[in-house]
């Protein structure tokens, strides 16, 4: 998953599950529901005690209440 991280257009591409649960426990911009709910989707996932597939929607959507914009879709044309 990439995403652009800040007004500049700075991209970070999350590749490993201990990527991901770095950046949310040392820097992550926001304290919410969506980060901790995601920290332990992430930590099950570890664990094997919940499926990978929920840790990374879990992620996805803690980084777009977090501000990040997925690079997808950063990249599409607006609609004209």
């Amino acid at each position: 998953m990439s995403f652009v991280i800040s007004p500049e257009g700075d991209v970070k591409r999350f590749s490993t599950i201990e990527q991901a649960q770095y950046w949310l426990l040392r820097k992550w911009p926001v304290t919410d529901e969506a980060r901790q709910s995601a920290l332990g989707r992430l930590e099950a996932a570890m664990d094997c005690l919940g499926p990978v597939s929920e840790a990374r929607r879990a992620f996805l959507h803690a980084a777009c209440t977090a501000g990040f914009v997925p690079h997808e879709q950063a990249e599409l044309p607006l609609a004209a």
